[in-house]
């Protein structure tokens, strides 16, 4: 596999991830500091099963992490999870603005195409 093609499965698996709301919640949830299953059970409208099986996904996928203090696991989010979504964005923003704008410039005739020749004046 390219560096590319993991870049790419890396964005994937963060936007299958940010896919269900319930995960996005936990995540928002998090924004506060590291919370323990329970405390995220308590505000969501699912169980402490299903909130373990959504940590776990997002724990796959680079959001979150976790830590265990005495009995309790902690989750917080994970530094940098969303960074590779965030290059992705990035560029992927950048290419087609630049498109964009390459296309209007050249609708209105200001930019040369790539076989014609500038014209300076005399």
């Amino acid at each position: 596999m390219s560096n590319q093609e993991a870049v790419d499965a890396d964005v994937h698996t963060v936007l299958d991830a940010l896919g269900d709301g319930t995960r996005r919640e936990i995540l928002h949830q998090l924004r506060g500091g590291p919370l323990a299953v329970g405390e995220l059970a308590a505000a969501l409208p699912v169980g402490r099963p299903n909130v373990s099986k959504h940590l776990r996904v997002l724990e796959g996928a680079g959001l979150v992490e976790h830590s265990s203090v005495g009995t309790r696991n902690l989750y917080a989010l994970a530094p940098g999870g969303l960074a590779p979504l965030q290059v992705w964005l990035t560029t992927t923003w950048d290419t087609a603005l630049a498109a964009h704008l390459e296309t209007r410039t050249r609708a209105k005739g200001d930019w040369p195409t790539p076989t014609s020749r500038p014209t300076w004046p005399s």
